[in-house]
C-alpha cells in the first residue's frame, strides 16, 4: 500500500468535517441513503439519482438532499438560513473544487446519528426545495 494512500486513510478515519469533504467523492454511504429513502417516502415528486459521488434525492427535479460518502449529507438551504447553521465541526459549507457553494451545506455522520437529526436536516432541504417557484 502506498504511503499516500496510508496517510489520506489516516486523516479519512477521523469524523470531521475535512474527512467528509474528501470522501464526498466517493462511493456514498448506502445505510444513510436508506434512512432518507424512509424519511422520503411517499413525498410527491421523489426521485434518486447518483451524482457528484454521492445518491441525490430530488423533489420534481431539484435536489433537496444527497448522501455523501463517509455518512455524510449535503443539503440545498436558502442561503439566508445556512449561515445561522454553520458551526465549523459539525455543519459547514458545501465546497466543490475549493469554492463554497452558496445554499448547500455539508453535514457530518456525527449530527446525524439519530433518526430525529437526520429528519431535521433532510426537512430542512426539502422545506426550501418545497418553497421554490415551480418551473
Amino acid at each position: 500500500m502506498p504511503e499516500g494512500y496510508r496517510s489520506l486513510r489516516r486523516e479519512v478515519s477521523s469524523a470531521s468535517l475535512a474527512s467528509a469533504r474528501l470522501l464526498w467523492s466517493m462511493a456514498y454511504d448506502e445505510a444513510l441513503a436508506q434512512r432518507i429513502h424512509h424519511l422520503l417516502e411517499g413525498e410527491p415528486g421523489l426521485t434518486s439519482r447518483k451524482m457528484f459521488g454521492g445518491l441525490g434525492f430530488m423533489l420534481d427535479g431539484r435536489m433537496a438532499v444527497a448522501a455523501g460518502g463517509s455518512g455524510s449529507l449535503m443539503v440545498r438551504v436558502d442561503p439566508a438560513d445556512g449561515a445561522t447553521w454553520v458551526d465549523g465541526a459539525a455543519v459547514a459549507p458545501m465546497e466543490m473544487r475549493g469554492r463554497a457553494l452558496d445554499g448547500w451545506l455539508l453535514v457530518s455522520r456525527d449530527a446525524l446519528e439519530s433518526d430525529e437529526e437526520l429528519r431535521l436536516w433532510v426537512d430542512r432541504g426539502v422545506a426550501f426545495v418545497r418553497a421554490l417557484p415551480p418551473r
